[in-house]
């Protein structure tokens, strides 16, 4: 990013807070991607607030520069720098990375490298700035990247955040950074990764965990019980972004419908839900800024009171737009909220056969998916998106080619709702490679060969090509089984990550040069007994509840929704 283009966007915002230093805790709050990308997560946003609502710190973002763009701020080594006064990282107190995806692990490497702070803790003395990490990634599994981080925040910011702020600014001028870094491994929720030593057995299976004295054996994910005193809303509005000048509020966290391929069903147990009050204050506050609101949550459809917010803003005259919505929760009310300016909405039957969707507890029948197409066109949207995935456990060619004859059978009821209303749209799906990812019953599976799923996403393409109003997206197979390496992966992968930073990307080279396979990680089953990496967090969930899951899966067994506070099946609770 170049400081023109840094002043360009600032000056298109709304909201951003610039703070003079002062004496404070100066925070680059780093997220290794785009801005556009960065600045649609609300994640960011929300610790961003958290920051700059105290009075001894102050947080400022940085982003990487557009992909055209980077190669050339890499060759000419420009340190990345901050949006708010282009103040360059290694200048800043605290390097907070809020990490989403595993596909931008690389991008940490990147960032550490162009700031000039060394990209492993160990290689870094008093001097340097403290690199922390934050985000998703660190409630499923931050092995991969541990190396990297000084400490890592593990589960929801707003609950171990202020505690490690806290703490910080007491102690920060009295001891060494070591010594720091071990009274902060002592809150709850704050994982010091150098305090951990992996052992490994011959077959490259990890074996234990040595933990220094006085560490926690497992590092506990926390969560705030009451998310109305600490919802997630925007607190800048830019037109640059995926959601262009759109103001997000937070309804819910977490998710209680057991699919059992989903990982943020599992790591932000137990579901929570926002009041009505507390969603429609935010709106209103919203409205004051913008035309459209963004709901967001694991399952806007499941949100208790969104008939009553439907009515509340019948005739406001703004656009809403929904995250996520289920087809077996969706009401007459929430297609008129969401059909109001929506051009295209989604919905995820995630499998063409009734048999496959009970397998991963997805349990929509054919009849409640091709209802709410119809009921979406009908109501005034325009275009329908369904996501499906391709290599789901005990998956046939059958349950391929259902994907297809399901979605002809959806066209045709998009076909027959879009005539009374004169304009026809288009579906579009969007079909997805299995990950079986950490903290899931399918964490014990392998994920399927590229070829076999480039085969499988071929078939589906061939089987619509010409079909009119209907066109067919895709993820890239052999990406998709990196993510999965990436998600599985062990601390061995912060060197694997480091070369491929160095190398231009090359990953096949990158695991070759450190004797790793990304086989291992990605292809293979696990032992039912395997240790795993990702197991030094305490998510909560009981790892034999797991095992229970994946053996039900196996016998298409239905798992009914959380019952919260009452049921102590998983273990949350």
């Amino acid at each position: 990013m170049r400081k023109k283009g840094a002043e360009e966007l600032l000056k298109a915002e709304k909201g951003t807070v610039i703070k003079p230093r002062g004496g404070r805790t100066a925070v680059a709050l780093v997220y290794p991607n785009t801005y556009y990308v960065g600045m649609s997560n609300l994640g960011l946003q929300a610790v961003y607030r958290l920051i700059n609502g105290r009075k001894d710190a102050l947080c400022e973002r940085v982003f990487l520069p557009p992909e055209e763009k980077a190669e050339k701020a890499e060759k000419a080594g420009t340190p990345p720098f901050s949006v708010e006064t282009k103040t360059p990282v290694g200048e800043f107190e605290i390097l907070a990375f809020s990490v989403s995806f595993e596909n931008d692990y690389i991008n940490v490497a990147t960032t550490l490298r162009l700031a000039g702070v060394p990209p492993f803790s160990a290689g870094r003395g008093d001097g340097f700035p403290l690199v922390i990490l934050g985000g998703i990634c660190t409630s499923f599994n931050p092995e991969p990247i541990a190396g990297f981080f000084d400490a890592v925040i593990v589960g929801e910011a707003e609950q171990v955040l202020p505690e490690f702020l806290d703490l910080y600014e007491l102690r920060k001028l009295e001891l060494p950074r070591a010594e720091l870094l071990r009274e902060l491994s002592k809150i709850p929720g704050v994982y010091v990764p150098s305090l951990y030593n992996p052992l490994y057995n011959l077959d490259k299976t990890l074996k234990s965990m040595e933990v220094s004295p006085g560490a926690p054996e497992r590092i506990l994910r926390r969560h705030v019980a009451d998310i109305d005193d600490n919802a997630a809303k925007s607190v800048i509005i830019t037109p640059n972004t995926e959601f262009s000048d759109m103001f997000l509020v937070e309804l819910s966290r977490g998710c209680g419908r057991h699919c059992r391929f989903c990982m943020a069903g599992y790591v932000s147990r137990p579901p929570r839900s926002r009041s009505f009050e507390s969603v429609a204050k935010d709106i209103r506050e919203g409205m004051r800024l913008t035309k459209k609101i963004g709901l967001v949550g694991a399952a806007v459809s499941d949100y208790p009171y969104i008939a009553m917010l439907a009515d509340e803003f019948a005739d406001a005259e703004i656009n809403f737009s929904a995250s996520s919505l289920r087809a077996d929760s969706l009401t007459p009310e929430l297609v008129r909220l969401v059909s109001k300016g929506n051009r295209t909405v989604a919905i995820a039957p995630e499998a063409g056969s009734e048999r496959l969707r009970a397998v991963i507890n997805k349990n929509l029948t054919e009849e409640q998916i091709l209802r709410a197409v119809g009921s979406l066109i009908e109501g005034g949207v325009l275009n329908v998106k369904l996501y499906f995935m391709v290599g789901l456990p005990t998956e046939e060619d059958g349950d391929v080619d259902a994907i297809a004859a399901l979605s002809m059978k959806a066209r045709e009821a998009m076909l027959g709702a879009a005539k009374a209303r004169g304009r026809v749209g288009n579906l579009i799906l969007s079909v997805n490679c299995f990950i079986p990812k950490p903290w899931t019953p399918f964490q014990w599976e392998p994920m399927e060969p590229v070829d076999r799923l480039l085969a499988k996403i071929r078939s589906i393409e061939k089987a619509l090509k010409g079909v009119p109003n209907v066109s067919v997206i895709h993820d890239v197979p052999k990406w998709a089984y990196l993510q999965c390496a990436l998600s599985r992966g062990d601390r061995r992968l912060a060197k694997v990550i480091l070369a491929a930073s160095d190398n231009g990307g090359d990953w096949k080279a990158a695991f070759a040069a450190e004797g790793l396979d990304m086989d291992f990680y990605a292809g293979r089953v696990r032992g039912e007994d395997e240790r795993f990496p990702w197991e030094i967090i305490d998510t909560g969930i009981d790892r034999d509840y797991l095992r229970q899951e994946y053996a039900r899966a196996g016998r298409a067994c239905h798992t009914p929704a959380c019952k919260v506070g009452t049921c102590k099946l998983c273990g949350v609770c």
